[in-house]
Order: C-alpha cells, then sequence, then structure tokens
C-alpha cells in the first residue's frame, strides 16, 4: 500500500488570527466561533471521503485555545481557591465544546482578567481536533473501524493521541517543556472530548443534560425514588426544576407523561432533573464495585461539577447499628486499589466541611431528629472501601482486624474511590450511606430482609441526598470549591 501521508498536500480552514478579549461573552463567542469553524471543515471533508471522492489532500484542524500571560503576582482574595494563576508567566488550555462550556468559560475567563488586569487571548492552538471527536454527536455521521475505508483513515485525518488525553495535569505530574506555557485548565481539550464520548457511551445521555449537581448510587431502587420525586418536582412551579431526561436522551416535562426507556439499558443509566441555569441534579447508578466508580468519575469530572455524592447501601460494622441506619463519612479507607497509580495510598482524603454540614443538615431535615437524638440513625466516622464483594468469603482474621484497627463503622464498594477521585480532579465530594446488612453479626444481605428494607428506607435516604444538593447550591461556588483541594501550584480554572 502507498503511504497516502507523504504523498498529499496538507488543508486546512482558514482561522481568526489570536485577538486579546477583556470581554468574557466576547471571547466566549470566538472559542465558538473557531471551533465551529474548525469541526465543521473536518466534516464537510469526511463526509466527500465518505463518499468515495478521491483523496486530494490530507485535511487538519484545530482547537481554539486560550492563552494568558502576567508579568506579576495577583492580588487576590485570599479566600478563593481558583480564577488566578500561581506566578508571572504565559499559561494556555486547548477548548473543546465552547458551546457546552460557555457558562464555565465566561466565568473563568471573567475571574482571570478581573484578578490580574489583562486581557486573555483567543486564537487557534497548534493542537489537532481527532476526526473521531469532530464526527461525534453529529447525526448520521460515525466513523468507520480500521479497515473499512479503501484510504487509511489515520493517512487523512488526525486520530486521538494519548500524549494530550492523560491526567498528567490533574495528577501533579505533568512536565513542563521548556519555552511551552504553563497548564491553565486541568484537562486538554482531547482529554474532554474523549470523556464527553465515554459518557454518552455509558450512561446513554448527552452531556448536555448533566447538572452541576452529581447523586451515584449502586442501586436501581434508587432511580426508581427519584424519578417518583421528579415526577413531585416538576409538578411545582416554584421547583424551578424544568424537565426529567432519562437514558436515550429521552424527556419529559409533563408529570402524566410516561419515560421513554430504551430497548436496552446502558452500563450506567443516568437520570438528569434539569433547571434552566444547569443547577439541578443528576443521579447515575453506576452499579457495584470501584472500577465502576473510577469510570463514571473520571469521565464525568470533566463537566466540572459543584460536588457529587455517594447515596448507597453499605455494610454496617458495629454492633450497635441497626439496619437503615445512615453513615456519614468523615474518614476512607481505601483498598479499592483501582487509583493507587494515579492517586497513592498514602494521600489523606479530608472531609468537606461544607459537604459535611449539608448532609448532616439534611438528615435533620428529612428524619426531623437533630442534636443527641441523631445519633441514634447516624454514626460518622471512616468508611471502608474494597474490591472484592464476597470478602465474607475468605479468612477473615486479616480483613476484620485492619477494619478494626482503622475504626472503620462501614463497608463498601464504591464510596472511597468517589471520595478520592474527587480529590484528585478537585470535585468537592461526600457519601452518606444507608446500612443494609451486617455481616460481622450475623445480619445478612438476604432477600426477605433486603425487600422490607428498601421499601422503608430507600425514599428517605434519596430525599436526603437531595436536599443535601438542594442545600450546596444555595452556597456560593467560591464557597464550596475548597482550598483544601488545591495544591501547591494550581491551573487557574476551576
Amino acid at each position: 500500500m502507498q503511504d497516502h501521508a507523504t504523498e498529499l498536500p496538507l488543508e486546512s480552514p482558514d482561522l481568526p488570527a489570536p485577538e486579546a478579549f477583556t470581554d468574557p461573552e466576547a471571547a466566549v463567542a470566538r472559542l465558538i466561533a473557531i471551533y465551529d469553524a474548525a469541526t465543521g471543515f473536518l466534516r464537510a471533508r469526511f463526509q466527500e471521503t465518505l463518499d468515495g471522492q478521491p483523496s486530494r489532500a490530507r485535511f487538519r484542524a484545530v482547537y481554539p485555545e486560550i492563552r494568558f500571560t502576567t508579568a506579576t503576582y495577583a492580588h487576590v482574595d485570599t479566600r478563593l481557591s481558583f480564577g488566578h494563576v500561581a506566578q508571572p508567566g504565559t499559561y494556555a488550555a486547548t477548548i473543546t465544546r465552547p458551546d457546552l462550556f460557555a457558562n464555565y468559560l465566561r466565568q473563568q475567563i471573567a475571574l482571570l482578567v478581573a484578578n490580574h488586569g489583562q486581557p486573555v487571548v483567543i486564537g487557534p492552538s497548534d493542537t489537532p481536533i481527532p476526526i473521531h471527536f469532530a464526527a461525534a454527536g453529529e447525526q448520521g455521521m460515525s466513523v468507520p473501524q480500521e479497515g473499512v475505508m479503501e484510504v487509511p483513515l489515520r493517512d487523512l485525518f488526525d486520530v486521538p493521541d494519548l500524549n494530550t488525553t492523560n491526567d498528567d495535569i490533574v495528577n501533579g505530574t505533568h512536565t513542563q517543556a521548556e519555552g511551552a506555557p504553563r497548564p491553565l485548565a486541568p484537562f486538554t481539550a482531547q482529554r474532554v472530548d474523549y470523556s464527553l464520548a465515554r459518557l454518552a457511551h455509558y450512561t446513554a445521555t448527552a452531556p448536555e443534560h448533566f447538572q452541576n449537581h452529581v447523586l451515584f448510587t449502586n442501586y436501581q431502587f434508587y432511580v426508581e425514588e427519584f424519578e417518583a420525586f421528579a415526577r413531585v418536582a416538576l409538578n411545582d412551579p416554584a421547583s424551578g426544576y424544568t424537565a426529567l431526561v432519562g437514558p436515550g436522551n429521552a424527556v419529559i416535562t409533563d408529570t402524566r407523561s410516561p419515560l421513554p426507556a430504551p430497548a436496552k439499558l446502558p452500563q450506567m443509566p443516568t437520570y438528569h432533573l434539569k433547571r434552566a441555569d444547569g443547577q439541578g441534579i443528576t443521579l447515575v447508578n453506576i452499579g457495584v464495585g470501584p472500577s465502576n466508580a473510577k469510570t463514571a468519575t473520571d469521565h464525568i469530572a470533566v463537566l466540572r461539577p459543584h460536588a457529587w455524592m455517594m447515596v448507597g447501601h453499605c455494610a454496617g460494622l458495629r454492633n450497635s447499628q441497626r439496619l437503615g441506619d445512615f453513615v456519614l463519612a468523615h474518614a476512607y479507607l481505601r483498598e479499592d486499589h483501582v487509583l493507587d497509580d494515579d492517586l497513592p495510598v498514602w494521600v489523606p482524603i479530608p472531609a468537606l466541611a461544607e459537604i459535611q454540614v449539608a448532609l448532616e443538615d439534611a438528615v435533620e431535615e428529612v428524619t426531623r431528629l437533630e442534636g443527641f437524638e441523631l445519633k441514634r440513625i447516624m454514626r460518622t466516622g471512616t468508611v471502608a472501601t474494597i474490591d472484592n464483594r464476597n470478602w465474607e468469603l475468605r479468612d477473615q482474621s486479616g480483613p476484620v482486624q485492619r477494619l478494626s484497627q482503622s475504626r472503620a463503622i462501614a463497608l463498601d464498594m464504591e464510596s472511597a474511590t468517589i471520595a478520592a477521585n474527587g480529590f484528585r480532579f478537585r470535585v468537592p465530594y461526600g457519601t452518606l450511606l444507608c446500612v443494609s446488612d451486617k455481616p460481622l453479626h450475623g445480619e445478612l444481605k438476604l432477600p426477605g430482609m433486603a425487600s422490607d428494607f428498601y421499601k422503608t428506607q430507600v425514599s428517605r435516604h434519596l430525599a436526603i441526598g437531595i436536599r443535601a444538593m438542594e442545600r450546596l447550591r444555595e452556597m456560593p461556588l467560591e464557597r464550596i470549591h475548597s482550598r483544601k483541594l488545591r495544591s501547591f501550584e494550581e491551573t487557574a480554572f476551576l
């Protein structure tokens, strides 16, 4: 086969030259214009290729870029954990889907300009847009598998590059090349595009539907209660909720309408109770296990949610606990292993005061118990997360000793993973679990016990999670995003 890549000339669209902006609205409009021109060019050339037109060139278009330069240190409000760069220099970030992230970008650009008194420069980057991501979401367009086309796809278009699709910035392992700008945002455009595509695959809902407050659960029962809650909320104009979206991007605004379900549910069924400003609540049924928990949070993190929480079931480890009691995690024992290469186990995962207070206040509000009486139904302490669902079948001496030494009060398979990834990605996190069995004390999760438990507790548990998110929604964003989540030298963008 001939090497078309060396024979064909390079063809690219005409994109606007870099220009300085102090108006965030105008800056985002230029980002959108560059991105639309670049992806429109790639899709048009790709469609010509699919239609069988002879290959006349190799086609390339690049992501738009935000670049920022300052020669001085900024005097900023020390309470802020984001919105400013750490030191003088040049910073840059490639941007994808500026239409989807418009509100986020306007906010981050506004803070940067205000805190430093310098403009941002918007223009084309030097990072190519892979054709897979340019075609993603375009009705009726899909990239064929390798070998289907007569000419190898990579000979005509750029394809995903793992060198720009990794987590080295958020992991703190980014290597600064000499003369290159420092990172301005926690994720590169290709990393974001990769996760947007994965989200659509795993949840069967478009990224546009995700809300800023995300609840994770490990049981379908919570989904049913969430839909019931959503229907009541949609009937109340004062709630601010406007629509419920389910897998397959099914949307209902009329509570009398059924919520259509796809013929085959996705791996992580996801439901969005939307508000016009994106401040609604998304519920993701991640199923069981730390691998699923990591997968979901790896991808949802690029949407920069304001908070995420785990509301699921756990094994109570203390004899004084009863089925149906709540567990508010103040610390995490990480034996899930899925994040060991990204976040070493010696890194502590701190409790975040704003999240903890919101959860405890929500428990008090829903249960109508407070103070010392609240201790009858809720304990705070360490939650252990493991990667073996059938840990009870092994020799118990080792695991039980570690659980006792850690002072753990509950055991599950997702919470520490979700909290650790929240810490890693700078997304505020929390956990409120419900005791569904006590394996160390002879109370196993059996069908008869479980059905009564589910009927009486799931609705109340979910109501607490929703109320906690609504309390967080009322807080200023600057207060929720704790400085605990930021390292020595952070990106300016949240």
